[in-house]
């Protein structure tokens, strides 16, 4: 044992060095940041110059190439200067310009976010809404394409509630940005119909998946959550809470289709969880049913009457037979598959 092994420490060593390495790491990620920032900077103004000669004076696929061929001689040991990297500096600069400098949101990704946002997005509007989301919640890269590939913008904010009659304005906002049409439950690998509890416990062997899907600050509480109502004991299906919006969130799950009886016990159940759950600092409870299939004018109707924040969403699933499903890639082979590829084909 060494010296300064045995060596006496003050009271507050512990906290002091406890410190000291938040500080080196929040300087490393802040120095990450920088480095990413530069580099997003740099390929906006090679994208910017390559639009302005291809306008001025007629750049071609010819020129382009040359152009990534001596900037690889001149940088051999720079990556990203392949044609087709420079094509993305332009679609980049091109998409989100006219800007002169690259915008804020923009030079916070790393350049393969960019380039899979470019790639999936249809709309002015799915680009910057994707590439916001990313920056502020910290989606990994497999994540922003998961949740480009299903739809997540369009699904968001459209389920059918009765959030405006039964919650403040800003409040009511807040809960339908959370609130999905349909959630997708492919990554479950279920076919054909299947029971309630099945679905249950399919959801609960993918947690990591369902809280994606759920959404950003999603936290499971549990599962067949027990209230007892003067001896009579009740069951909730899936008890999630929302760490940011500081609500709880109660998810009855139907593989059939919504019959207007649904409500009134997910009403019940959300009243049961406000009486019991809740505390003074929490926003109101808000029920959340999912279920195989709805028509939207049913739902309406019940849930006009419901003296609870509700909405109520369908879901999808993978209709692959197993058979079928045994031929499909699973999606860490295609994830590596994709990063295998030399730098001028990705």
């Amino acid at each position: 044992m060494s010296a300064a092994e045995t060596l006496p420490l003050p009271d507050d060593y512990a906290d002091v060095l406890a410190s000291l390495k938040d500080q080196v790491r929040q300087a490393r990620l802040t120095a990450q940041r920088r480095v990413n920032t530069e580099l997003i900077t740099l390929y906006w103004g090679i994208g910017q110059q390559i639009l302005i000669r291809q306008d001025r004076h007629g750049w071609g696929v010819g020129v382009i190439r040359r152009l990534a061929e001596d900037l690889r001689a001149e940088f051999p040991h720079i990556l990203g200067f392949s044609q087709r990297n420079l094509q993305y500096m332009r679609t980049m600069a091109n998409e989100w310009g006219p800007e002169a400098n690259v915008p804020q949101v923009v030079a916070q990704l790393p350049w393969g976010y960019i380039r899979t946002i470019i790639d999936k997005a249809q709309t002015p509007q799915e680009r910057d809404w994707y590439a916001a989301a990313a920056v502020e919640y910290g989606w990994s890269r497999n994540v922003l394409l998961n949740m480009m590939m299903n739809r997540s913008m369009q699904r968001t904010a459209s389920a059918p509630s009765n959030f405006t009659q039964q919650l403040a304005a800003a409040d009511s906002e807040l809960a339908q940005q959370v609130a999905k049409d349909p959630y997708a439950f492919e990554f479950l690998g279920l076919s054909g119909e299947v029971a309630e509890r099945d679905l249950e416990q399919a959801l609960m062997d993918r947690i990591v998946e369902t809280l994606r899907e759920m959404g950003p600050g999603f936290a499971f509480v549990g599962r067949q959550v027990h209230m007892e109502v003067d001896g009579d004991d009740f069951y909730i299906d899936l008890l999630f809470f929302h760490v940011e919006q500081l609500r709880y969130f109660v998810i009855e799950l139907k593989t059939g289709k919504f019959q207007p009886e649904f409500a009134g016990k997910l009403n019940f159940y959300v009243a049961l969880v406000d009486d019991k759950l809740r505390r003074e600092a929490h926003a109101p409870t808000v029920g959340i049913l999912i279920c195989g299939s709805k028509n939207d004018h049913t739902v309406r109707y019940a849930l006009g009457r419901s003296t609870s924040p509700m909405a109520v969403a369908a879901y999808t699933y993978d209709q692959l037979t197993s058979a079928d499903r045994a031929l499909v890639p699973a999606e860490k082979q295609l994830t590596a598959a994709l990063d295998a590829l030399p730098d001028n084909t990705k």
